[in-house]
């Protein structure tokens, strides 16, 4: 069971890496062409995420796996990888019904697989914290910094498609929200049963489901707009971005 040291400071950290998501919604007040903002910030936002994917959540995993044996790490990597793109998959399906609005669509499956990204996020941020300051800490900066391309994931979808920006931040709030959802749930339920098997085979399924979203739903509505110079260098900036977040961490 995880020792309580400060809690209080634990919950603040956790809720404003959580809460930066919204950092990425002030986009929507913007006065620029709508087409170029979907397109950067469709395009930024897939760099970050399958960037987030490939060098903080798998690897992560697999330090979090090492007590195991290197073929059975690998395998739980990749199982958990697959069942969260299945995960992703299923949802993609039940949303279907929103197809007439393909970035209403995309808005709401960004959301629903942020929060599943954060609740765990949330988890560990709040462990982390509790532990060890420092620790804490920098887990939350880099939490927070790719907290805001998500949150530019959900807001601009939502706000183009609707027009409504009280709609598109509540969505991004609900997302960021869920993040000092998970150190709640520690707080009071899943102390003891939180160890580091069960955090690795969480992100790896995370890292599914952001790859999924990132490649087959973001990625692809980016291009849908014609403008691929841009798409490439917007996601060469979000893998830029995250590639320094994660030397300076």
């Amino acid at each position: 069971m995880i020792q309580l040291n400060n809690v209080t400071f634990s919950l603040v950290l956790t809720l404003l890496a959580g809460l930066s998501t919204m950092i990425g919604s002030l986009l929507i007040f913007t006065n620029k062409k709508k087409d170029k903002i979907l397109v950067s910030s469709l395009s930024f936002a897939t760099g970050v995420m399958v960037t987030v994917s490939l060098t903080d959540l798998i690897p992560e995993s697999i330090n979090l796996l090492i007590e195991n044996s290197k073929n059975k790490i690998f395998f739980l990597i990749f199982i958990y990888f697959i069942i969260g793109t299945l995960v992703a998959y299923l949802v993609n399906k039940l949303t279907m019904k929103l197809e007439e609005n393909k970035l209403y669509k995309i808005g709401i499956i960004s959301m629903i697989a942020i929060i599943i990204h954060n609740i765990p996020e949330g988890m560990a941020t709040f462990i982390a914290g509790n532990q060890n300051t420092k620790l804490g800490i920098t887990l939350a900066i880099a939490i927070g910094l790719h907290n805001i391309p998500e949150g530019i994931s959900i807001a601009i979808p939502i706000y183009y498609a609707t027009g409504n920006k009280l709609k598109a931040l509540f969505y991004t709030f609900i997302s960021g929200i869920s993040e000092f959802l998970g150190a709640i749930l520690t707080y009071l339920f899943l102390r003891p049963y939180i160890s580091n098997n069960l955090l690795g085979c969480l992100f790896s399924f995370i890292a599914g489901i952001m790859v999924y979203i990132s490649l087959l739903e973001l990625l692809p509505t980016a291009i849908d707009y014609n403008n691929k110079k841009r798409v490439v260098v917007y996601i060469t900036i979000g893998v830029i971005l995250m590639l320094i977040n994660n030397l300076l961490n």
